[in-house]
Protein backbone atom coordinates (compact mmCIF):
# COMPACT_ATOMS: atom_id res chain seq x y z
CA UNK A 1 0.00 0.00 0.00
CA UNK A 2 2.84 2.35 0.86
CA UNK A 3 4.55 1.71 -2.48
CA UNK A 4 1.28 2.39 -4.32
CA UNK A 5 0.89 5.65 -2.47
CA UNK A 6 4.44 6.67 -3.28
CA UNK A 7 3.96 5.77 -6.94
CA UNK A 8 0.70 7.76 -7.02
CA UNK A 9 2.40 10.82 -5.53
CA UNK A 10 5.32 10.47 -7.95
CA UNK A 11 2.81 10.31 -10.80
CA UNK A 12 1.09 13.47 -9.59
CA UNK A 13 4.46 15.24 -9.27
CA UNK A 14 5.53 14.29 -12.79
CA UNK A 15 2.11 15.25 -14.20
CA UNK A 16 2.33 18.76 -12.80
CA UNK A 17 6.06 18.93 -13.70
CA UNK A 18 5.05 18.16 -17.27
CA UNK A 19 2.29 20.77 -17.23
CA UNK A 20 4.67 23.37 -15.82
CA UNK A 21 7.28 22.82 -18.50
CA UNK A 22 4.67 22.50 -21.25
CA UNK A 23 3.11 25.84 -20.44
CA UNK A 24 6.18 27.96 -19.76
CA UNK A 25 7.88 29.73 -22.64
CA UNK A 26 11.22 29.48 -20.84
CA UNK A 27 11.05 25.69 -20.47
CA UNK A 28 10.27 22.49 -22.36
CA UNK A 29 7.02 22.73 -24.28
CA UNK A 30 5.27 23.27 -27.57
CA UNK A 31 5.71 27.08 -27.60
CA UNK A 32 8.49 27.77 -30.07
CA UNK A 33 8.03 31.48 -30.83
CA UNK A 34 8.56 34.52 -28.69
CA UNK A 35 5.60 36.65 -29.75
CA UNK A 36 7.23 39.90 -28.62
CA UNK A 37 10.22 39.87 -30.91
CA UNK A 38 9.71 36.78 -33.10
CA UNK A 39 12.92 35.11 -31.92
CA UNK A 40 13.06 31.45 -32.82
CA UNK A 41 13.09 29.37 -29.64
CA UNK A 42 15.01 26.12 -29.14
CA UNK A 43 14.00 23.78 -26.34
CA UNK A 44 17.06 21.91 -25.01
CA UNK A 45 16.94 19.35 -22.19
CA UNK A 46 20.11 17.91 -20.64
CA UNK A 47 20.72 15.23 -18.01
CA UNK A 48 23.28 17.18 -16.00
CA UNK A 49 23.09 17.38 -12.21
CA UNK A 50 26.36 19.08 -11.22
CA UNK A 51 25.78 22.82 -10.93
CA UNK A 52 29.22 23.86 -12.14
CA UNK A 53 28.67 21.88 -15.35
CA UNK A 54 25.20 23.36 -15.78
CA UNK A 55 26.67 26.86 -15.55
CA UNK A 56 29.15 26.01 -18.31
CA UNK A 57 26.36 24.89 -20.65
CA UNK A 58 24.35 28.02 -19.84
CA UNK A 59 27.33 30.27 -20.54
CA UNK A 60 27.92 28.65 -23.93
CA UNK A 61 24.24 29.01 -24.82
CA UNK A 62 24.29 32.71 -23.88
CA UNK A 63 27.31 33.28 -26.11
CA UNK A 64 25.49 31.46 -28.93
CA UNK A 65 22.53 33.85 -28.51
CA UNK A 66 24.88 36.80 -28.87
CA UNK A 67 26.18 35.37 -32.15
CA UNK A 68 22.66 34.43 -33.28
CA UNK A 69 20.38 37.09 -31.75
CA UNK A 70 17.37 35.72 -33.67
CA UNK A 71 17.53 32.42 -31.70
CA UNK A 72 16.66 31.96 -28.04
CA UNK A 73 17.94 28.84 -26.24
CA UNK A 74 15.78 27.48 -23.42
CA UNK A 75 18.14 25.13 -21.60
CA UNK A 76 16.53 22.92 -18.95
CA UNK A 77 18.09 20.53 -16.41
CA UNK A 78 15.35 18.32 -14.88
CA UNK A 79 17.94 16.66 -12.62
CA UNK A 80 17.46 13.09 -11.51
CA UNK A 81 13.89 13.09 -12.87
CA UNK A 82 15.26 13.48 -16.39
CA UNK A 83 14.29 10.04 -17.70
CA UNK A 84 10.76 10.22 -16.29
CA UNK A 85 10.23 13.67 -17.79
CA UNK A 86 11.53 12.50 -21.16
CA UNK A 87 9.24 9.44 -21.11
CA UNK A 88 6.26 11.77 -20.69
CA UNK A 89 7.48 13.94 -23.56
CA UNK A 90 7.91 10.87 -25.78
CA UNK A 91 4.42 9.60 -24.93
CA UNK A 92 2.92 12.97 -25.83
CA UNK A 93 4.98 13.24 -29.04
CA UNK A 94 6.32 16.59 -27.87
CA UNK A 95 10.04 16.19 -27.32
CA UNK A 96 12.50 19.06 -26.94
CA UNK A 97 14.22 20.15 -30.14
CA UNK A 98 17.50 18.91 -28.65
CA UNK A 99 17.89 16.38 -25.86
CA UNK A 100 20.55 14.38 -24.08
CA UNK A 101 20.54 10.65 -24.91
CA UNK A 102 22.58 9.86 -21.76
CA UNK A 103 24.06 6.59 -22.97
CA UNK A 104 21.12 5.33 -25.02
CA UNK A 105 21.58 7.07 -28.38
CA UNK A 106 20.96 4.04 -30.58
CA UNK A 107 19.10 1.49 -28.48
CA UNK A 108 16.44 3.74 -26.93
CA UNK A 109 16.31 6.94 -28.95
CA UNK A 110 17.69 6.14 -32.42
CA UNK A 111 14.29 6.14 -34.13
CA UNK A 112 13.50 9.57 -32.70
CA UNK A 113 16.68 11.30 -33.82
CA UNK A 114 17.78 13.17 -36.93
CA UNK A 115 20.81 11.83 -38.85
CA UNK A 116 23.72 14.24 -38.32
CA UNK A 117 26.36 12.41 -40.37
CA UNK A 118 26.65 15.38 -42.72
CA UNK A 119 27.83 17.77 -40.01
CA UNK A 120 31.50 18.82 -40.02
CA UNK A 121 32.04 17.71 -36.41
CA UNK A 122 30.78 14.20 -37.29
CA UNK A 123 34.14 13.57 -38.95
CA UNK A 124 35.90 14.22 -35.63
CA UNK A 125 34.17 11.61 -33.45
CA UNK A 126 36.54 9.81 -31.07
CA UNK A 127 36.94 6.12 -31.84
CA UNK A 128 34.82 4.95 -28.92
CA UNK A 129 32.12 7.57 -29.51
CA UNK A 130 31.89 6.71 -33.18
CA UNK A 131 30.80 3.22 -32.16
CA UNK A 132 28.37 4.61 -29.58
CA UNK A 133 26.47 7.12 -31.75
CA UNK A 134 26.80 5.70 -35.29
CA UNK A 135 24.72 2.86 -36.73
CA UNK A 136 25.77 0.25 -39.30
CA UNK A 137 24.49 2.44 -42.15
CA UNK A 138 26.68 5.36 -41.08
CA UNK A 139 23.93 7.50 -39.55
CA UNK A 140 25.18 9.67 -36.67
CA UNK A 141 22.47 10.28 -34.08
CA UNK A 142 24.04 12.74 -31.65
CA UNK A 143 26.93 15.05 -30.89
CA UNK A 144 28.88 13.32 -28.10
CA UNK A 145 29.87 16.10 -25.72
CA UNK A 146 31.49 14.05 -22.97
CA UNK A 147 32.83 10.52 -22.94
CA UNK A 148 32.38 8.37 -19.86
CA UNK A 149 35.58 6.78 -18.64
CA UNK A 150 34.37 5.93 -15.20
CA UNK A 151 35.90 4.23 -12.23
CA UNK A 152 36.29 5.34 -8.64
CA UNK A 153 37.07 8.85 -7.46
CA UNK A 154 39.13 8.98 -4.28
CA UNK A 155 40.36 11.44 -1.70
CA UNK A 156 44.12 11.66 -2.17
CA UNK A 157 44.66 13.29 1.23
CA UNK A 158 42.83 10.48 3.02
CA UNK A 159 44.74 7.73 1.23
CA UNK A 160 48.05 9.44 1.97
CA UNK A 161 47.20 9.93 5.62
CA UNK A 162 46.46 6.24 6.12
CA UNK A 163 49.21 4.98 3.77
CA UNK A 164 46.80 3.35 1.31
CA UNK A 165 48.10 2.27 -2.09
CA UNK A 166 45.72 2.42 -5.06
CA UNK A 167 43.83 -0.90 -4.96
CA UNK A 168 44.25 -3.08 -8.03
CA UNK A 169 41.80 -5.82 -7.02
CA UNK A 170 38.51 -5.92 -5.15
CA UNK A 171 40.24 -7.76 -2.29
CA UNK A 172 42.75 -4.93 -1.98
CA UNK A 173 39.88 -2.40 -2.04
CA UNK A 174 38.22 -4.15 0.91
CA UNK A 175 41.54 -4.25 2.76
CA UNK A 176 41.91 -0.52 2.18
CA UNK A 177 38.39 0.06 3.54
CA UNK A 178 39.18 -1.90 6.70
CA UNK A 179 42.43 -0.01 7.26
CA UNK A 180 40.72 3.38 6.82
CA UNK A 181 37.89 2.43 9.18
CA UNK A 182 40.25 1.14 11.86
CA UNK A 183 42.95 3.80 11.68
CA UNK A 184 40.47 6.69 11.53
CA UNK A 185 38.49 5.32 14.45
CA UNK A 186 35.42 5.24 12.25
CA UNK A 187 35.66 8.97 11.49
CA UNK A 188 36.27 8.42 7.77
CA UNK A 189 33.72 6.62 5.59
CA UNK A 190 35.43 4.26 3.12
CA UNK A 191 32.54 4.34 0.58
CA UNK A 192 29.71 6.83 0.04
CA UNK A 193 26.29 5.93 -1.42
CA UNK A 194 23.15 8.04 -1.69
CA UNK A 195 19.84 6.22 -1.32
CA UNK A 196 18.00 9.40 -2.26
CA UNK A 197 19.80 9.21 -5.63
CA UNK A 198 19.71 5.50 -6.32
CA UNK A 199 21.79 5.73 -9.46
CA UNK A 200 24.78 5.68 -7.09
CA UNK A 201 23.71 2.16 -6.10
CA UNK A 202 22.89 1.04 -9.62
CA UNK A 203 26.29 2.24 -10.75
CA UNK A 204 28.03 0.08 -8.12
CA UNK A 205 26.30 -3.05 -9.44
CA UNK A 206 27.00 -2.00 -13.03
CA UNK A 207 30.71 -1.67 -12.21
CA UNK A 208 30.91 -4.98 -10.36
CA UNK A 209 28.99 -6.82 -13.07
CA UNK A 210 31.52 -5.72 -15.67
CA UNK A 211 34.38 -6.93 -13.50
CA UNK A 212 32.76 -10.28 -12.72
CA UNK A 213 30.96 -11.17 -15.96
CA UNK A 214 32.80 -9.30 -18.72
CA UNK A 215 36.44 -8.39 -18.13
CA UNK A 216 37.74 -11.82 -17.08
CA UNK A 217 39.21 -14.41 -19.43
CA UNK A 218 36.32 -16.74 -18.55
CA UNK A 219 33.77 -14.06 -19.47
CA UNK A 220 30.12 -14.81 -20.15
CA UNK A 221 29.53 -12.78 -23.32
CA UNK A 222 27.58 -15.52 -25.09
CA UNK A 223 25.31 -16.26 -22.16
CA UNK A 224 24.53 -12.58 -21.53
CA UNK A 225 23.77 -11.92 -25.18
CA UNK A 226 21.24 -14.76 -25.00
CA UNK A 227 19.62 -13.26 -21.92
CA UNK A 228 21.18 -15.65 -19.40
CA UNK A 229 22.45 -14.11 -16.15
CA UNK A 230 24.60 -16.34 -13.95
CA UNK A 231 22.68 -16.22 -10.66
CA UNK A 232 25.53 -17.30 -8.38
CA UNK A 233 27.69 -14.36 -9.47
CA UNK A 234 24.90 -11.85 -8.86
CA UNK A 235 24.26 -13.36 -5.43
CA UNK A 236 27.95 -12.94 -4.66
CA UNK A 237 27.92 -9.25 -5.65
CA UNK A 238 24.80 -8.63 -3.53
CA UNK A 239 26.13 -10.52 -0.50
CA UNK A 240 29.44 -8.67 -0.63
CA UNK A 241 27.54 -5.40 -0.96
CA UNK A 242 25.59 -6.14 2.21
CA UNK A 243 28.75 -7.20 4.05
CA UNK A 244 30.28 -3.83 3.22
CA UNK A 245 27.51 -2.16 5.22
CA UNK A 246 27.72 -4.65 8.07
CA UNK A 247 31.47 -4.05 8.35
CA UNK A 248 31.01 -0.29 8.55
CA UNK A 249 32.44 0.50 5.12
CA UNK A 250 29.34 2.37 3.88
CA UNK A 251 27.91 5.60 5.31
CA UNK A 252 25.28 4.77 7.94
CA UNK A 253 22.81 7.29 6.51
CA UNK A 254 22.95 5.66 3.07
CA UNK A 255 19.15 5.28 2.85
CA UNK A 256 18.46 9.03 3.04
CA UNK A 257 21.82 10.45 1.95
CA UNK A 258 21.89 12.65 -1.15
CA UNK A 259 24.51 12.88 -3.86
CA UNK A 260 24.70 16.61 -3.05
CA UNK A 261 26.14 15.61 0.36
CA UNK A 262 29.28 14.25 -1.30
CA UNK A 263 31.24 17.50 -1.91
CA UNK A 264 31.13 18.49 1.75
CA UNK A 265 32.25 15.01 2.85
CA UNK A 266 35.17 15.08 0.41
CA UNK A 267 36.09 18.63 1.40
CA UNK A 268 36.22 17.67 5.09
CA UNK A 269 38.18 14.44 4.43
CA UNK A 270 35.30 12.34 5.77
CA UNK A 271 35.07 9.95 2.82
CA UNK A 272 37.71 7.97 0.93
CA UNK A 273 36.08 6.57 -2.23
CA UNK A 274 33.01 7.07 -4.37
CA UNK A 275 31.97 4.89 -7.29
CA UNK A 276 31.57 7.71 -9.78
CA UNK A 277 33.42 10.13 -12.02
CA UNK A 278 34.91 13.31 -10.48
CA UNK A 279 32.42 15.75 -12.04
CA UNK A 280 31.61 16.93 -8.49
CA UNK A 281 35.19 18.16 -7.98
CA UNK A 282 34.57 21.88 -8.53
CA UNK A 283 31.89 21.85 -5.85
CA UNK A 284 34.46 20.34 -3.47
CA UNK A 285 37.11 22.94 -4.26
CA UNK A 286 34.67 25.75 -3.48
CA UNK A 287 34.44 24.35 0.04
CA UNK A 288 38.11 23.43 0.48
CA UNK A 289 40.71 24.36 -2.11
CA UNK A 290 43.24 22.07 -0.40
CA UNK A 291 41.28 18.92 -1.24
CA UNK A 292 42.98 16.66 -3.78
CA UNK A 293 40.89 14.16 -5.76
CA UNK A 294 42.17 11.26 -7.82
CA UNK A 295 40.59 8.73 -10.15
CA UNK A 296 41.30 5.02 -10.57
CA UNK A 297 39.93 2.13 -12.65
CA UNK A 298 37.39 -0.34 -11.31
CA UNK A 299 39.36 -2.99 -9.38
CA UNK A 300 39.50 -6.48 -10.83
CA UNK A 301 37.36 -9.11 -9.14
CA UNK A 302 39.85 -11.88 -9.81
CA UNK A 303 43.53 -11.78 -8.97
CA UNK A 304 44.63 -12.76 -12.49
CA UNK A 305 42.46 -10.07 -14.11
CA UNK A 306 43.27 -6.38 -14.61
CA UNK A 307 41.33 -3.23 -13.60
CA UNK A 308 39.09 -1.56 -16.18
CA UNK A 309 36.91 1.49 -16.76
CA UNK A 310 33.21 1.67 -17.59
CA UNK A 311 32.77 3.74 -20.72
CA UNK A 312 30.42 5.03 -23.36
CA UNK A 313 28.41 8.20 -23.77
CA UNK A 314 28.07 10.58 -20.86
CA UNK A 315 26.29 13.64 -22.27
CA UNK A 316 25.18 14.11 -25.87
CA UNK A 317 23.01 16.41 -27.95
CA UNK A 318 20.61 14.82 -30.40
CA UNK A 319 18.02 16.61 -32.58
CA UNK A 320 14.45 15.34 -32.47
CA UNK A 321 13.13 14.29 -35.90
CA UNK A 322 9.88 16.08 -35.18
CA UNK A 323 11.51 19.42 -34.37
CA UNK A 324 10.21 22.44 -36.27
CA UNK A 325 13.56 24.15 -35.78
CA UNK A 326 16.09 21.72 -37.21
CA UNK A 327 18.31 24.35 -38.83
CA UNK A 328 18.54 26.40 -35.64
CA UNK A 329 19.24 23.19 -33.72
CA UNK A 330 22.04 22.28 -36.13
CA UNK A 331 23.56 25.73 -35.61
CA UNK A 332 23.53 25.22 -31.84
CA UNK A 333 25.16 21.79 -32.07
CA UNK A 334 27.80 23.17 -34.41
CA UNK A 335 28.48 25.93 -31.86
CA UNK A 336 28.84 23.47 -28.99
CA UNK A 337 31.17 21.35 -31.15
CA UNK A 338 33.67 24.21 -31.51
CA UNK A 339 36.98 23.18 -29.89
CA UNK A 340 36.95 26.05 -27.41
CA UNK A 341 33.48 25.10 -26.18
CA UNK A 342 34.23 21.39 -26.04
CA UNK A 343 37.33 22.26 -23.99
CA UNK A 344 35.26 24.35 -21.56
CA UNK A 345 32.90 21.43 -20.98
CA UNK A 346 35.76 18.93 -20.64
CA UNK A 347 37.33 21.14 -17.99
CA UNK A 348 34.01 21.41 -16.14
CA UNK A 349 33.03 17.72 -16.29
CA UNK A 350 36.60 16.45 -15.78
CA UNK A 351 35.89 13.94 -18.56
CA UNK A 352 37.36 13.27 -22.01
CA UNK A 353 35.58 15.04 -24.87
CA UNK A 354 33.65 13.00 -27.42
CA UNK A 355 35.50 14.61 -30.35
CA UNK A 356 39.14 14.26 -31.35
CA UNK A 357 41.79 16.95 -30.90
CA UNK A 358 40.09 18.68 -27.97
CA UNK A 359 42.58 20.11 -25.49
CA UNK A 360 41.72 19.99 -21.79
CA UNK A 361 43.66 21.47 -18.89
CA UNK A 362 41.87 20.15 -15.82
CA UNK A 363 43.56 18.35 -12.95
CA UNK A 364 42.52 14.84 -14.09
CA UNK A 365 44.21 14.93 -17.49
CA UNK A 366 47.31 13.30 -16.01
CA UNK A 367 45.20 10.46 -14.60
CA UNK A 368 43.62 9.76 -17.99
CA UNK A 369 47.09 9.76 -19.52
CA UNK A 370 48.35 7.43 -16.79
CA UNK A 371 45.54 4.96 -17.50
CA UNK A 372 45.52 5.45 -21.27
CA UNK A 373 46.14 1.72 -21.85
CA UNK A 374 43.58 0.52 -19.31
CA UNK A 375 40.73 -1.39 -20.90
CA UNK A 376 37.34 0.31 -21.27
CA UNK A 377 34.14 -1.74 -21.33
CA UNK A 378 30.71 -0.28 -22.09
CA UNK A 379 28.41 0.08 -19.12
CA UNK A 380 27.02 -3.38 -18.37
CA UNK A 381 23.34 -2.40 -18.46
CA UNK A 382 23.65 -0.57 -21.79
CA UNK A 383 24.87 -3.72 -23.55
CA UNK A 384 23.53 -6.74 -21.70
CA UNK A 385 20.38 -5.64 -19.86
CA UNK A 386 17.08 -4.68 -21.52
CA UNK A 387 15.58 -1.24 -21.00
CA UNK A 388 13.93 -1.02 -17.59
CA UNK A 389 16.54 -3.06 -15.72
CA UNK A 390 18.46 -0.04 -14.43
CA UNK A 391 15.66 0.96 -12.06
CA UNK A 392 15.27 -2.61 -10.85
CA UNK A 393 18.99 -2.91 -10.20
CA UNK A 394 19.14 0.44 -8.37
CA UNK A 395 15.99 0.01 -6.29
CA UNK A 396 16.52 -3.59 -5.29
CA UNK A 397 20.17 -2.97 -4.52
CA UNK A 398 18.92 -0.56 -1.87
CA UNK A 399 16.30 -3.09 -0.74
CA UNK A 400 19.10 -5.54 0.06
CA UNK A 401 20.77 -3.05 2.40
CA UNK A 402 17.56 -2.20 4.27
CA UNK A 403 16.69 -5.92 4.63
CA UNK A 404 13.62 -5.75 2.40
CA UNK A 405 15.14 -8.37 0.12
CA UNK A 406 17.79 -11.05 0.35
CA UNK A 407 20.71 -11.28 -2.10
CA UNK A 408 19.20 -14.52 -3.40
CA UNK A 409 15.82 -12.85 -4.05
CA UNK A 410 17.59 -9.95 -5.76
CA UNK A 411 19.37 -12.34 -8.12
CA UNK A 412 16.10 -14.20 -8.85
CA UNK A 413 14.38 -10.90 -9.70
CA UNK A 414 17.23 -9.89 -11.98
CA UNK A 415 16.90 -13.16 -13.89
CA UNK A 416 13.10 -12.98 -14.06
CA UNK A 417 12.96 -9.37 -15.22
CA UNK A 418 15.78 -9.83 -17.68
CA UNK A 419 13.71 -12.52 -19.44
CA UNK A 420 10.46 -10.53 -19.17
CA UNK A 421 11.84 -7.28 -20.56
CA UNK A 422 13.63 -8.98 -23.45
CA UNK A 423 10.32 -10.26 -24.85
Amino acid sequence: MKNKAVNFLNGIFLFFFFLLFSGCSDAIGPIHKNEENEREELMVTMYITDQSVQHTYLDISKTFEQVHPNIKVNLIFPGFDYEDVLKIKIASHDLPDIFDTHGWTKRRYGKLLMDLSGEKWAQQLSDSMKIAVTDTDGAVYALPISEARDGLSYNVNVLKKYHIQIPRTFTELMQAAESIKQESGGQVIPFFFAGANRWTIGQYFDYMANSLYVSTSDNEFAELENGILNKSKWVWIAKTWKEMLQKGYINEDFAKAKYSDLPELFASDKVAFTFSSPSFANDVYQLNAETVIGIMPIPAMQEHDEPSFAGGERNTMGIWKGSLHKEAARLLLDFYAKPENMSKIANATKLPAGLKHIQASHEFVSFYEKYAQTRIFPYFDRVYLPSGMWDIMSNEGLDVLVNHMSPDEFADNMQTNMKRLRQ
